[in-house]
């Protein structure tokens, strides 16, 4: 089966496509790229799942990085900056 693995940053990814056994996880993807690490999660379409996820052909892993700002914590500034008056 084939499968894909992405990892992006702002304006840039990496893409590998792997061939794989049928029956195949998650893990045993991730053994087999070089840009693997570093990640606190995967997804597989936009769904996180764990590296005992099995795949099936066509899947796309996604290679998540940890946020750099807490989403909650940047409305909230950003909701602070337009009641606060003009000077």
């Amino acid at each position: 089966m084939k499968v894909e693995v992405i990892r992006a940053w702002p304006r840039r990814f990496e893409t590998t496509l792997l061939e794989l056994p049928l029956g195949s996880t998650v893990r045993d993807a991730l053994r087999s790229v070089p840009m693997a690490g570093g990640e606190v999660a995967v997804a597989i379409h936009g769904l996180r799942v764990t590296t005992d996820t099995p795949l099936s052909d066509g899947d796309r892993i996604e290679l998540l990085r940890p946020l750099v700002a807490d989403p909650k914590e940047s409305r909230r500034r950003r909701a602070r900056e337009r009641q606060a008056p003009a000077r």
